[in-house]
């Protein structure tokens, strides 16, 4: 009991790593558990040809919210599986035409693991770097394209300092080489206006569980014309999803992440708004109340629901133990078993022990005024304590050493 009561307190500022499912898309979801339960590859009955509407109508919804075609979504398990779907495929099926594949230092894992693993089967993959904002210049893409070069692949929008890259612009540059674009648009979808079409993208990763919806199940887009986009699948056995994706479909899982599209569409610019101000309002009651902080990766190219601050002699561990009650993130959770540092912040030139200190902050659907002014003395205070116990910040600011805080852009 006692434990519940300090669950329904805690304030919750993860939601770049996951978010709750919205309870219209749980509603939407449970009877697809009891009632609704068949396979959709039984079409044969009333079972399972009542799921396999199911999941037309939810691919439907998927498709028109990132202004797609239904026949250009393939479901998967999550955005790590699109990723090495999109990577993995092109770079099996294309290979004969060219082995150069171009990306970004500041790729979420499950893009520059697989292409890593491309590099050992063959492939030349050329990691761009970014500006201390950490934004890529599409012009450096432009000159990294060669003749043999068969796919850039460059994320719409970060994980860990929610910066947003120029993707219509670098999607421009390879079309015009006749290179293919793909996005890993996890962080996007649902946060920021985002179409497919607009955008120029040929492949784009995303996944339900950032946007309110079920863990387990993501999508990939793969574009249908111009050009039409070949993929060679990882997952052999029964040639689901047009052959691309082999295994028996997640149902409620779809059904719930078409729920949440349709959910996110009617809300998406009214949330963004209100979120946008309460992460404003983080960002300037944490920066009056306590000093030598720095906010990490651009404040004007940046997801409205992000805030990544690095609190000088404050290490990022110490500080969230302080915050008990308080979810927030030290890093990516897709890389926290990784003990090296966040190459993210690594790339944008941050000094490493700057990098130690970093704390990610992530608002969403939920999060209220009231929380953020608790956050905001809470971290403040916490700081405090922390710094209390380190000799060497109070030498720091006797100006007896140079601090880590100290760095110029």
């Amino acid at each position: 009991m006692k434990q519940g009561k300090t669950r329904s307190k805690a304030i919750y500022l993860d939601y770049q790593a996951t978010t709750p499912v919205d309870p219209r898309v749980f509603a939407a979801m449970k009877p697809v558990f009891t009632k609704d339960f068949g396979n959709p590859a039984s079409r044969g009955h009333a079972f399972g040809a009542r799921a396999a509407e199911l999941v037309e109508a939810a691919r439907a919804k998927v498709a028109a919210f990132i202004g797609a075609k239904p026949e250009e979504i393939v479901f998967t398990s999550g955005a790590t599986e699109s990723n090495n779907l999109a990577l993995k495929g092109v770079a099996e099926i294309y290979r004969d035409k060219g082995r150069h594949i171009v990306t970004c230092a500041t790729e979420h894992k499950s893009v520059l693991d697989p292409l890593r693993r491309l590099a050992g089967w063959g492939f030349d993959v050329t990691v761009l770097g970014v500006d201390r904002e950490g934004v890529l210049a599409p012009a450096d893409v432009e000159r990294a394209i060669r003749p043999d070069t068969i796919l850039v692949s460059v994320m719409a929008a970060n994980n860990e300092i929610g910066v947003l890259q120029p993707v219509r612009e670098i999607a421009a540059v390879a079309k015009k080489r006749d290179v293919l674009f793909h996005t890993d648009a996890t962080q996007a979808v649902g946060k920021i206006p985002f179409n497919v079409a607009e955008i120029g993208a040929d492949l784009a990763s995303f996944t339900a569980h950032k946007i309110y919806g079920p863990k387990g199940v993501g999508a990939l887009y793969v574009r249908r014309e111009n050009p039409r986009v070949r993929l060679a699948p990882i997952l052999d056995g029964g040639g689901h999803e047009g052959g691309l994706r082999s295994g028996t479909l997640n149902v409620p899982g779809i059904v719930g992440f078409g729920a949440a599209c349709e959910i996110a569409a009617k809300s998406l610019k009214e949330e963004t708004v209100r979120i946008g101000r309460l992460r404003d309002r983080l960002m300037k009651g944490i920066l009056s109340r306590v000093d030598n902080v720095h906010v990490n990766g651009s404040t004007r190219a940046r997801l409205a629901h992000n805030l990544n601050m690095s609190f000088g002699w404050v290490e990022s561990e110490s500080l969230i133990k302080r915050l008990e009650g308080i979810a927030v993130s030290a890093a990516a959770a897709c890389a926290t078993a990784n003990p090296e540092p966040s190459h993210v912040l690594k790339a944008l030139g941050v000094p490493e022990d700057f990098i130690h200190t970093a704390v990610r902050f992530s608002l969403g659907r939920f999060t209220t005024p009231k929380e953020i002014d608790t956050v905001i003395a809470r971290v403040a205070a916490a700081v405090k304590a922390v710094r209390g116990l380190s000799p060497l910040y109070a030498m720091a600011k006797r100006g007896e050493i140079e601090g880590a805080v100290q760095w110029k852009d």
